[in-house]
């Protein structure tokens, strides 16, 4: 067993896209983690998906050795978290198994928003942090200015920041010296009573769900009857041990130390994020300071393209649910789309990855719906219900109001795009302007209070637009507030489809309304019948628009003759497409559910 003094936990935090992954690729090559032969990009990022995108998804710990400069060799446990705003609970859960962090930004971008809102995180925690700007090597760097930055925003000094290429490997020697000097090392009692912190779960379908743990006090050993304090489940430790980055069994893990331990927990959610682990036999009295469980705020249906594969794709949801705590699922029905799911999401990215998983990993074709937010409906008896579907809103003569969340949002952008970006967040977006501060040279953030809702249509491809791709943001929920909202409803071939129901403020309705049903109107397919699509809101149709049908030329074999041949076998045309318009049914495809996601790039209302 280590002596503690020679531990350092740490993550690494950022923005998006500044480099957290290569980084840590960089320090598992200078501490020979890994063999040369297996080394590959964004080593620590192990679903393809990550890859491909080039994003972190999943925290992920991995446990080093490291020969410093003063002759000691020390184990540093170190987490690869992400940067895209969906998963910042991710950030939070890593942060709490850790004494220090990486504040890592990218010398070509600057301070960004999730650098900041990072850092905060950081500091909530009291942890150390050691600052470094990436990407020096890159021709466009702006190494002073980026320094600046972090002082007018966060009072970090020059002095003591590091510079670092995170893909060429330079300064990054000097980057874990720093690591050894300023992180301090896990405090705790070996003598005391176990307790240990689950900060993160995958699950194996060999060993069960696996939690991540982090000793705080005590010793955790192989065999243990554990309890957990929050759940006051009880479970026998089958497996224990270490991420090198692969789990490797051991036989116990003291305090200071992250690891894994499997229990023969059936379901990831026994593993609760958050939960103090101690022994039954010898129990902490008091369980670790956890964190708030994180909620879905995205909602959206999930169904398969063919009905007949519904069994495969609720086998494929259940799978999937056992390594993403934070994704949520209920049986739904609709009809136009029959047996599917309601599922809830952290955010439109989080929402990309699942259906993108399900598709690629599980080998299923699923329509999603346009996601929608959470709202909270005032019943005339005072109730409030929470909806996460607009189809199941009631009437409008049966609640006395209904509330939508609010965001806290911050966006940092170059100064001479600030007064585009306000307008278009007040006029278009109905956000209220708070407060603005500086963010270095030529740069401001600004804050704001504005809808969810407003967020799901092309917000963040408007304002990297306006920015010219310079801004960038982060949010919170905030509270909910009363607002004028009504449900459109659509009609395909006078047929109501529950499944394009979408809720708009009602100074949007006819506009929103009126993009909607053209767009509905591209994207299905000319059919033998004309076919009718309308908007309805306040139980009244606002909008139309028309699939027009195929025509037959029935005329063809008239080479001359009486006029009144020509009129008969137009009118029998007319009275066999009538009957076919009766008894037809309209072929609808998967694009078209997310038709509400486009109206935005026409609508300017």
């Amino acid at each position: 067993m280590y002596d503690r003094k020679f531990i350092r936990n740490i993550s690494i935090i950022a923005h998006i896209d500044h480099g957290k992954s290569t980084l840590a690729d960089r320090i598992l090559e200078i501490t020979h983690a890994v063999d040369l032969r297996k080394m590959r990009a964004q080593y620590l990022d192990n679903m393809d998906i990550e890859r491909e995108r080039g994003i972190t998804i999943k925290a992920q710990p991995v446990k080093i050795m490291y020969d410093s400069d003063d002759g000691n060799r020390y184990e540093i446990n170190l987490i690869d978290t992400p940067g895209h705003v969906d998963f910042t609970y991710e950030v939070s859960r890593s942060l709490a198994a850790c004494e220090g962090v990486i504040l890592l930004v990218d010398a070509t971008q600057g301070v960004e928003a999730q650098t900041i809102a990072n850092a905060y995180l950081a500091i909530d925690n009291n942890l150390e942090i050691v600052t470094a700007i990436n990407k020096i090597d890159m021709p466009n760097a702006n190494i002073d200015e980026t320094q600046k930055e972090l002082y007018d925003t966060l009072g970090i000094k020059p002095e003591e920041i590091l510079l670092v290429s995170a893909k060429t490997g330079q300064g990054v020697h000097e980057l874990m010296e720093a690591v050894i000097k300023r992180v301090p090392p896990p405090s705790g009692d070996e003598n005391a009573k176990l307790r240990a912190l689950i900060f993160g779960a995958n699950y194996d379908s060999y060993k069960g769900a696996v939690a991540h743990v982090k000793i705080f006090d005590g010793k955790l050993s192989k065999n243990d009857i554990i309890k957990m304090m929050a759940s006051g489940m009880y479970h026998e430790i089958s497996e224990i041990g270490i991420f090198v980055p692969d789990m490797i069994p051991t036989d116990s893990l003291s305090t200071g130390e992250v690891g894994y331990m499997a229990a023969n927990m059936k379901e990831v959610s026994q593993a609760r994020l958050g939960d103090t682990v101690t022994l039954n036999s010898d129990p902490a009295q008091k369980p670790l300071s956890g964190y708030r469980e994180v909620k879905p705020v995205v909602y959206s249906g999930i169904y398969p393209s063919d009905p007949q594969d519904y069994e495969n794709l609720r086998k494929a949801i259940e799978r999937y649910k056992l390594n993403d705590a934070a994704f949520t699922f209920e049986p739904d029905n609709s009809t136009a789309l029959g047996f599917g799911f309601r599922c809830g999401f952290l955010g439109l990215l989080h929402m990309e990855i699942v259906v993108e998983r399900l598709e690629n990993e599980y080998d299923l074709d699923v329509v999603a719906t346009a996601p929608n937010v959470i709202y909270d409906v005032v019943m005339l008896d005072s109730s409030t219900k929470k909806i996460t579907d607009p189809s199941k809103i009631p009437p409008e003569d049966s609640y006395i109001e209904i509330r939508e969340p609010y965001v806290d949002l911050t966006l940092i952008t170059p100064v001479n795009s600030m007064g585009d970006l306000v307008n278009f967040i007040q006029n278009e977006k109905r956000g209220e302007f708070i407060s603005t501060e500086n963010a270095g040279k030529s740069r401001v953030a600004l804050h704001f209070k504005m809808p969810m809702g407003e967020m799901i249509f092309d917000f963040f491809d408007k304002i990297k637009a306006i920015s010219h791709g310079y801004a960038s943001m982060d949010y919170e929920i905030g509270e909910y507030r009363k607002s004028d909202l009504v449900v459109i409803g659509i009609l395909v071939n006078k047929e109501r489809v529950e499944a394009l129901d979408t809720v708009v403020h009602s100074s949007k309705a006819f506009s929103v309304a009126k993009s909607l049903v053209e767009s509905i109107a591209e994207s299905i397919p000319r059919h033998q019948f004309e076919i009718p699509i309308q908007a309805t809101a306040h139980g009244r149709i606002i909008a139309r628009a028309t699939v027009n049908p195929f025509r037959k030329d029935v005329l063809a074999k008239c080479y001359g003759g009486d006029v009144t041949r020509k009129m008969k076998l137009l009118k029998k045309q007319k009275e066999g497409k009538k009957r076919m318009k009766m008894l037809g049914n309209v072929e609808i495809p998967k694009e078209t559910f997310l038709s509400i996601l486009s109206i935005g790039k026409e609508n300017k209302s």
